[in-house]
């Protein structure tokens, strides 16, 4: 665990102090500093640091919800280490309603950055190294791709122990296994020695409930297993450790009627979804290529050949049947509400009545 003092920005936060601070990032074209929110919130006693991150795509607002109420929710205590709150990272894009930087790079693929690269590259290495080295641990926030959805998901390089614990940790439904892109912000962080997890959920330019409310409980459940935080943590209905996933992607253009929802477990041969021409002619049905669930799926209608239709998750027969059993004991589940939620974004209706 980190024990220099922590300063942030140029500005030192003390035991016990909580102190809001403006990283600057950037300049606008008269000049004006813009500026990174983080937030800063420091226990009497030494114990591990963690940041959570949100925005760093600035249309994927569903992280700086549910960041937003863990701190208004019920008061934050924490009784030893630090807590670093970053709502918005990427605020360019957030103040554009934009994914990515002004000069269309994805923030995201351009971490750890350098102090005189381009743009994206300065902000990466401002996050770098304003946040990420003064952290033992992270969790950054996520959504979908525009035109997407997402079903709840961790994702985490489950070769390293320590992110293998705080993945399991976080209490999320589905955990799935993966390094993370080249130059993804998770990736850099784990490589320079700070653990760090994402959660994937919803569709951007939206704050949805459910999202919310597994977001702030997942983040309350780290910081009471790194004994940061009094309580009991709370465990999800099932815990899926995923392996492989595989887009379902359409073959010809067309307009999609659905026959399943975010978050839905499929058999293999199940009916997705039905292709129509754009006059209403049935011209193919596309179905799930293996066992699994729905984590992400396509909520724009309309399709060209090879555009993703949906997002499965592998499981076998045997794990979805008692996922299934786990998920239905306890009907006000968030992950029941999710996939409820998630589906009022796309038009599903059963497969034999879809003519």
């Amino acid at each position: 665990m980190k024990s220099k003092p922590l300063k942030i920005g140029g500005v030192t936060v003390r035991a016990g102090e909580t102190k809001d601070i403006g990283l600057d990032l950037s300049e606008t074209y008269t000049g004006d500093a813009i500026r990174m929110p983080v937030r800063v919130i420091r226990a009497k006693k030494p114990g591990p640091r963690v940041f959570v991150t949100a925005a760093i795509h600035g249309d994927e607002i569903n992280g700086t919800g549910i960041i937003h109420d863990f701190l208004f929710g019920e008061a934050c205590d924490i009784k030893c280490g630090a807590l670093i709150l970053v709502p918005v990272v990427n605020v360019l894009g957030f103040e554009n309603n934009q994914r990515y930087l002004p000069d269309r790079r994805d923030l995201n693929r351009s971490f750890p950055g350098s102090p005189r690269g381009s743009m994206a590259s300065r902000i990466a290495h401002k996050l770098m190294t304003e946040v990420t080295s003064k952290c033992d641990f992270g969790i950054d926030l996520h959504s979908a791709a525009f035109q997407r959805t997402n079903y709840p998901n961790v994702r985490a390089d489950l070769s390293n122990p320590a992110i293998r614990k705080l993945a399991s940790a976080f209490g999320c439904a589905l955990v799935i296994d993966g390094k993370g892109p080249l130059g993804s912000f998770r990736r850099e962080c784990a490589r320079s020695g700070v653990p760090t997890i994402i959660l994937e959920a919803g569709e951007p330019w939206k704050i949805e409930p459910s999202v919310l409310q597994i977001g702030v409980q997942g983040i309350k459940n780290v910081l009471i297993h790194l004994g940061m935080l009094e309580g009991e943590n709370t465990p999800p209905p099932y815990q899926a450790i995923i392996r492989k996933t595989q887009w379902v992607r359409a073959t010809v253009g067309g307009i999609l009627k659905f026959h399943i929802s975010p978050g839905e477990f499929v058999t293999e041969g199940q009916p997705i979804a039905t292709n129509y021409s754009i006059l209403g002619a049935e011209q193919n049905i596309i179905t799930s290529p293996a066992f699994g669930i729905a984590i992400g799926m396509a909520t724009m209608p309309a399709v060209k050949p090879g555009e993703p239709v949906c997002h499965i998750a592998t499981l076998s027969s045997t794990q979805i049947k008692r996922y299934e059993r786990q998920l239905n004991k306890d009907k006000t589940d968030p992950y029941k509400q999710a996939q409820k939620d998630l589906a009022t974004n796309v038009d599903v209706v059963n497969a034999d009545s879809s003519e």
